[in-house]
């Protein structure tokens, strides 16, 4: 299994000025360009650190998974959520020749911890000998930062200022999650029991 991030969150979706603000940063120095770029790398580093404790997707963009095989006949777990819309299944074979499937022959199953694709009808279609499946689907709670749920914004926020404040520390130093960010984000993390099987 492979998961590629298609898309990227834009800049203009990142609360560089909400992070200054709570950093107590001035304004109006010539060197705030530049501030700014380091800001929006902390907030990109921060949401990408939560979204890898949570398995949830903070800010929507495409994504394709990469398959050798089903995990089960009748349908699918994606390993991030919530997943908002499935654009394309295609079967590729040894060759790199794919076939994309009807978008009646499968469905979404919505669901905040483990959003699967299902066969709508019996069973999924069988993964050509050598080859490969793609899934391709939107993920994440909205394309604007308001869309967020408040406790995953706020544990963003906390953990962008953290990587602000250690920028000069050595690498190993403080590279812990905060309690704060955290507390913020359990509910949020995903259980998974018997292996991630059924």
């Amino acid at each position: 299994m492979m998961l590629k991030e298609e898309t990227a969150v834009a800049s203009g979706a990142l609360p560089v000025a909400a992070l200054r603000d709570h950093l107590r940063l001035g304004t109006g120095f010539a060197d705030v360009g530049a501030e700014d770029a380091a800001l929006e790398a902390y907030l990109r580093a921060a949401i990408a650190a939560i979204e890898a404790r949570t398995a949830k997707v903070l800010l929507a963009r495409d994504f394709v998974l990469t398959l050798t095989a089903w995990r089960g006949a009748v349908d699918h777990p994606l390993p991030v959520a919530p997943v908002r819309a499935v654009s394309e299944i295609r079967l590729v074979d040894a060759a790199g020749v794919f076939a994309v499937l009807p978008e009646e022959s499968y469905r979404l199953i919505e669901d905040l911890q483990r959003p699967r694709v299902a066969a709508q009808g019996t069973v999924l279609p069988a993964v050509p000998s050598g080859g490969v499946v793609e899934i391709r689907f939107t993920a994440g709670f909205g394309s604007q930062w308001s869309d967020l749920p408040a406790d995953l914004a706020q544990a963003v926020m906390l953990l962008s200022a953290q990587y602000y404040e250690l920028r000069h520390e050595a690498a190993g130093e403080g590279g812990g999650m905060p309690f704060g960010v955290t507390a913020l984000i359990e509910r949020w993390r995903t259980v998974r029991m018997l292996g991630g099987g059924a």
